[in-house]
């Protein structure tokens, strides 16, 4: 299981939300690139990036991401307001792999250009979801979407790569949301990154034993709850 801090970008500012309210927000540092050669020197798997100003529609941090980029060495996957083609192509370039939302549940024509031109390694579908209901544009909309018809609707596709986050617990650090993603991991060919609530390592070992592919550090990291190293002797 690859251990996955995350890297939430606000005003230039690395920041966690409190279940993903940008009024509820607490700033953990204003050098991101220090902050992404920390979690790559303590031995961070893959580092996940978010804009959040673009997932709200209020800026981008895009130049930013780039410089980080060019300061560390491991896999980076970038996430947040990912719904302009050229915008996708040009962050692909740069990036392991990239995140898409909104635009996987409302542009399926441009979704299925990516998966031929990206492949499906490139591209991780990010399924966000309240009580089993997929939510979209930054968490603000939510749709009567379910997660799980949703994600075999990716698989049948020809996605492989899910980001799971239960927006419900997201920076709250109440632990994660085991039942869906139980059922998601069960589904053949996913592969799901776990996201939200962790809190200790507990937390990570209960989700591992969910044969998810890959866990997000968020707010218990910030917090010194947890650590890379020892996240990855559980692993």
């Amino acid at each position: 299981m690859k251990i996955i801090p995350a890297i939430d970008l606000m005003a230039g500012q690395v920041v966690r939300l409190y279940k993903g309210d940008p009024k509820q927000k607490t700033i953990y540092s204003n050098n991101p690139i220090e902050i992404a050669k920390k979690w790559e020197a303590n031995g961070a798997d893959l580092l996940h990036i978010v804009d959040l100003d673009a997932t709200l529609g209020i800026g981008s941090n895009i130049s930013l991401i780039k410089k980080i980029l060019k300061q560390i060495s491991i896999p980076v996957e970038i996430a947040g307001g990912l719904r302009d083609e050229s915008l996708i192509l040009d962050v692909a370039k740069i990036s392991n792999r990239i995140v898409l939302g909104t635009l996987a549940f409302k542009d399926q024509e441009l979704l299925k250009k990516l998966l031929l031109s990206l492949g499906p390694k490139k591209i991780v579908i990010s399924v966000d979801h309240k009580d089993g209901k997929i939510v979209i544009h930054g968490w603000q909309d939510k749709t009567d979407i379910k997660l799980i018809d949703s994600i075999k609707e990716f698989l049948e596709m020809g996605f492989t790569e899910f980001l799971l986050t239960n927006v419900n617990r997201d920076g709250t650090m109440e632990g994660p949301d085991l039942e869906f993603l139980e059922q998601s991991c069960k589904l053949k060919n996913a592969n799901v990154i776990a996201s939200g609530g962790i809190s200790n390592l507990r937390d990570v070992l209960d989700v591992k034993k969910k044969n998810a592919f890959g866990v997000i550090l968020g707010k218990a990291l910030y917090e010194n709850k947890i650590s890379i190293e020892e996240a990855k002797k559980i692993a």
